[in-house]
């Protein structure tokens, strides 16, 4: 399958790339830097230098793609605008490619914080509660779900629970911190995350792209509810010296942090019947089991750096 892909180098994005990679189907990725633009060639891709926020570097080449993967986002304040932009710009290059006949998929990234704090286990159907840093994203969401009603255009979201893996996130930020002796934490650290390795959500990437039956929305984690504390424990008996745990009131967390505090002290409890319908199955089932694997991702990661 001829595959568009934002975001390839990415966090979520460069997972997803590798699993389509050995799936062996042929990907047209956006790239802003030149650099980085060599190496995704070196690897048989087909890299297009341009940017999210300027449609004309990369609509033609997503209109010819049999599916569009967008996983890429701007971190800065205009990121939600430039977003909203992208999802016009990707979806239009889509509905064109449909209207020749042929069959397109468009699959958007979005969150699991937009379900805000859960009450019971909120699977797909469940009602959206957005936290404030996400408060834009299920306007997104059903812009990117109507578009795929009455054509031959299907379409999907995904809602990624925190990622861990491969030495990045919010995860491999905890192991640094507790490597070097002080792990925060927001309140008490009682509240649950609802997290997914990186494999294995690029593998529900994989599926809902590829699926005939991939439309509608997808949560993908875990399903272990893990509390913070659980978590903050687990990596603090792999520390070689035992780190401080220090617990930050939410008051004094978003004055430092702004809406992100609020994200982190999320209580919630997901569950992703949709995703494994598709025959989707996590391989890693929890942080806490799994540290020792994490810890040495994230040697290997920054050793590489």
């Amino acid at each position: 399958m001829r595959i568009f892909l934002t975001g390839a180098t990415g966090y979520v994005g460069s997972t997803v790339l590798d699993a389509l990679l050995r799936g062996s189907h042929d990907v047209t990725a956006l790239v802003r830097d030149p650099e980085k633009a060599e190496r995704l060639s070196l690897r048989g891709v087909h890299p297009i230098l341009g940017d999210l926020s300027a449609p004309a570097s990369y609509a033609e080449a997503a209109e010819a793609c049999d599916a569009i993967v967008h996983t890429a986002y701007e971190s800065s304040k205009r990121g939600p605008q430039i977003d909203r932009q992208a999802v016009d710009v990707l979806l239009g290059a889509a509905i064109r490619h449909a209207s020749r006949g042929q069959d397109v998929s468009f699959v958007y990234t979005s969150d699991a914080w937009v379900l805000g704090n859960t009450t019971g286990k909120a699977a797909e159907d469940a009602p959206v509660r957005p936290t404030g840093l996400v408060d834009w994203r299920p306007e997104h969401e059903e812009i990117v779900l109507n578009a795929g009603r009455g054509r031959m255009l299907r379409t999907a979201v995904i809602r990624p629970g925190i990622v861990y893996g491969g030495g990045r996130g919010i995860i491999a930020d905890m192991l640094k911190n507790a490597a070097d002796g002080l792990v925060r934490v927001i309140g008490e650290g009682l509240n649950h995350w609802a997290c997914v390795y990186d494999r294995d959500l690029a593998d529900l990437y994989v599926r809902v792209t590829t699926s005939p039956d991939g439309s509608g929305v997808y949560h993908a984690n875990d399903e272990a509810d893990e509390r913070v504390m659980d978590i903050v424990e687990a990596i603090s008996r792999q520390a070689k010296v035992e780190p401080d745990v220090r617990h930050v009131p939410i008051e004094e967390a978003r004055a430092k942090m702004g809406p992100y505090a609020d994200a982190l002290a999320l209580n919630q409890i997901v569950r992703g019947p949709r995703a494994r319908a598709l025959g989707w199955a996590p391989t890693l089932h929890s942080v806490v089991g799994s540290v020792s694997r994490l810890l040495e991702e994230f040697r290997s990661k920054r050793a590489a750096a």
